[in-house]
């Protein structure tokens, strides 16, 4: 089966000098650590009753947002994904996130509840 380009807007041209326009999925650069503002939050809510701390503000590649994922989730000794921009740690491990990711050099604070 082959793949369809992302072509946009224009079907079938009859002008033979005419150029396709592609959709670009760019993801944006990743920024430094001091220039990422980073906020933890506390969410209980649709997971069943327990808790996960939630990062979000995370600017730049999602291999990079999956790395700090991966080493966060090491450092704290819990599971946890990364999806929809979010890193999720599962439990209540804001105070360990917190000091980790000040000493890389991020901007972090909690925030929420």
């Amino acid at each position: 089966m082959q793949k369809k380009k992302n072509v946009t807007g224009v079907v079938y041209s009859t002008n033979p000098d005419f150029d396709y326009t592609y959709n670009s999925d760019s993801e944006p650069e990743t920024l430094p650590p001091q220039q990422q503002v980073l906020r933890i939050f506390l969410e209980k809510k649709h997971r069943g009753g327990k808790t996960a701390s939630i990062i979000k503000g995370f600017v730049g590649k999602s291999e990079d947002m999956e790395e700090l994922g991966k080493l966060l989730k090491t450092k704290c000794g819990t599971g946890g994904s990364v999806k929809d921009g979010e890193i999720i740690i599962q439990g209540d491990m804001r105070e360990k996130i917190l000091e980790m990711l000040i000493s890389k050099g991020y901007k972090a604070k909690k925030s929420g509840g």
